[in-house]
């Protein structure tokens, strides 16, 4: 799988996109704490799953993952399958964001945390959600291991994928590599990198390409670059013909003695990173400007104005203020203080918090706790437009 990072001589236009990438990433990170936005951030969970999950072809409607999130399941096992395979991403990818905060560059990069991360993610489905694909009509069907790496040869496309008992070394080298990139933009090459020969390297029989753009979120994490506030698998999905192009023409072989020193192509690696890089910057230029806060109050206002005129189930536009407020400062507020910025009496501003709570516009940990802002789906389109425009068109 050599080269595993382009040469010094191809390096300086990728260091110059991952410098640029710092830039912005830092800037969004300034308009959102950690924790902020907590009902943003598990919207963005469903959302990078879906996103995820369709570059596999196995993605469920975004409305089907908001029942799935309710324990509503479908009748139809397949599509019931595809919601608890959502699920089960979203909870990943929360867990990871736990931990990336706690792990050193050794622990992110390590082969262990690419087998947990695919055993977190398929552990949490039953053995019915795990059997291989071609292997459903047998008579004695394959279920997935999670966290095993696998035991056959396999191939991808016109890809041979290595040896199984050359795995661990395989995976070895990468973790040496990438493990020892020094952090900053060097650090950022190499997570693009990474997640093509990860992909490359196929260490599971099923379920590689999530793995890869998890671990992918996870690097991002830990450099302190996504906050959770962003992610490159909503970009990977809506460029989706590009993703896999891009994957296989760094899959080819070294074309001459001027395409690197490895065996793959070392045209094809750095065109990969390029376009990761790029599409890391499109999704953070793209929630720059969602959060701009001088926009924010005309969209809560819209959407306020639509509950009120037309789903008519109490939500007033007199909460406005009280929203915003918790949009602008990101944090939450007693249900006493809350009220009393609606200026309106006390049955009233009792009846439109429950309203706001009902509708999902505000989020609560107890009957009587802290009220913060809610981001359901049927919001999105005022709130957050043209982020997710398949849920979007269900709201």
């Amino acid at each position: 799988m050599e080269p595993l990072l382009p040469g010094e001589h191809r390096l300086a236009p990728l260091l110059e996109q991952a410098h640029d990438l710092f830039r912005r990433a830092d800037r969004l990170s300034g308009l959102c704490q950690p924790g902020a936005l907590a009902g943003l951030r598990g919207l963005l969970r469903a959302m990078n799953s879906y996103y995820s999950n369709k570059i596999e072809g196995q993605h469920t409607l975004p409305l089907e993952i908001e029942q799935a999130l309710r324990n509503d399941y479908a009748q139809d096992a397949d599509k019931a399958r595809r919601q608890r395979l959502a699920l089960a991403h979203m909870a990943t990818e929360q867990q990871l964001e736990t931990l990336w905060t706690q792990w050193d560059t050794a622990r992110v990069w390590q082969p262990q945390t690419v087998q947990d991360i695919h055993h977190n993610l398929f552990a949490r489905l039953p053995p019915e959600d795990c059997l291989l694909p071609g292997t459903e009509t047998h008579a004695q069907p394959e279920v997935l291991a999670p966290g095993m790496l696998r035991t056959q040869q396999v191939s991808v496309g016109r890809h041979a994928a290595p040896a199984a008992a050359q795995l661990p070394a395989f995976l070895a080298r990468w973790s040496q590599v990438y493990g020892q990139v020094r952090r900053g933009e060097m650090q950022l090459v190499a997570m693009a990198a990474a997640h093509h020969r990860l992909a490359w390297i196929h260490p599971f029989r099923d379920g590689n390409g999530r793995v890869a753009r998890l671990h992918s979120h996870l690097v991002l994490g830990h450099l302190g670059l996504s906050n959770g506030l962003w992610s490159p698998l909503r970009g990977f999905a809506r460029t989706q013909d590009t993703y896999y192009a891009q994957l296989a023409a760094a899959d080819e072989p070294r074309a001459g003695d001027l395409d690197g020193r490895g065996n793959l192509s070392e045209r094809g690696l750095e065109q990969w990173i390029g376009y990761v890089l790029g599409t890391c910057q499109d999704q953070v230029d793209f929630m720059t400007r969602t959060l701009a806060l001088s926009d924010m109050k005309d969209r809560i206002a819209a959407c306020l104005a639509y509950e009120e005129h037309v789903v008519k189930q109490g939500v007033r536009t007199e909460a406005l203020r009280a929203l915003h407020y918790l949009f602008a400062t990101q944090g939450d507020l007693d249900r006493a203080d809350f009220k009393a910025m609606l200026g309106l009496g006390e049955r009233l501003a009792t009846a439109q918090v429950s309203a706001l709570l009902k509708r999902g516009l505000l989020e609560s940990d107890s009957p009587y706790g802290k009220l913060r802002l809610g981001v359901p789906q049927h919001a999105l389109r005022f709130y957050f437009p043209r982020l997710w425009p398949e849920a979007e068109a269900q709201g």
